[in-house]
């Protein structure tokens, strides 16, 4: 990747998401080289949930607890990036709300929220991105998520950096800003109405004739992948990160699985 370079050495804070770490770990490697590569210096501290779906679930008590636990273990990296809107809205914007009763961790939240960023906006609008080392031979469109979206005004960046990949073509569905049907706790509570929500999703999705289903939230992403599954179709779900890092030929994309492996195992 080609990118103004860092004068001053910073440090970044990478905060993975729970999803990340349990169904899709290569978005984390993603995430970290693609920071490292604008010369920053990125730390995984141990780290726990943000505490989203107890903050939608109404329970503030525990998702206070748990802000304040996010805030000990971040507040000194130079910057958070987050490879999810979701998690970063519920940093950037509602630990600020959900602490504002206490002098001391109010400041400490607006603090940390100032400085916690999404992948593609801290990689566009931070280290200013101007062009990266990319390939992907295949038509792409792009799922614009409602939490990075309308919480943290993502949308221009993920394009403007998916415009700087080799061969990429991008092309816009209908109601790219329209819900998924996830909704975090939402798709579980109300099922029903979650599936016709992602049925209108895939219908566009497949309608713009595009090989490749790229976002930037992996609750969305995941939610995609297993509709498209069950529908039958050959369109692929991934993460924006692994393809602005090139990854995409070292792991197969979401709901599929590894292709075997021919030939005797040692010892075979």
């Amino acid at each position: 990747m080609a990118n103004q370079s860092t004068k001053t050495p910073v440090n970044v804070g990478l905060f993975a998401t729970c999803l990340v770490d349990l169904f899709r770990p290569t978005v984390g490697f993603a995430a970290a080289q693609l920071i490292e590569n604008t010369g920053c210096t990125v730390h995984v501290p141990e780290q726990t949930c943000c505490g989203q779906p107890a903050y939608n679930s109404g329970d503030s008590r525990h998702a206070r607890q748990i802000a304040r636990a996010v805030i000990e273990i971040f507040e000194d990296y130079d910057y958070v990036v987050v490879p999810s809107g979701s998690c970063g809205g519920m940093i950037a914007v509602h630990y600020p709300a959900l602490l504002a009763d206490d002098p001391d961790w109010s400041r400490r939240a607006r603090a940390l929220a100032a400085k916690t960023f999404e992948l593609t906006a801290f990689l566009a609008d931070v280290m200013k991105i101007d062009s990266l080392d990319a390939d992907y031979d295949g038509t792409a469109t792009y799922h614009d998520a409602c939490a990075g979206l309308r919480e943290l005004k993502v949308r221009d960046q993920p394009r403007e950096l998916l415009a700087s990949v080799e061969n990429l073509q991008l092309t816009e569905m209908d109601e790219t800003e329209a819900c998924c049907g996830f909704g975090g706790t939402f798709c579980v509570k109300y099922g029903e109405i979650s599936t016709d929500i992602v049925s209108r999703k895939t219908a566009n999705v497949v309608k713009t004739g595009a090989d490749l289903l790229l976002a930037g939230d992996l609750g969305c992403l995941l939610n995609i992948a297993g509709r498209l599954k069950r529908e039958g179709s050959s369109v692929q779900v991934r993460h924006v990160a692994e393809v602005l890092a090139g990854m995409t030929d070292q792991i197969p994309a979401i709901g599929e699985t590894a292709p075997e492996i021919s030939g005797k195992t040692n010892g075979g």
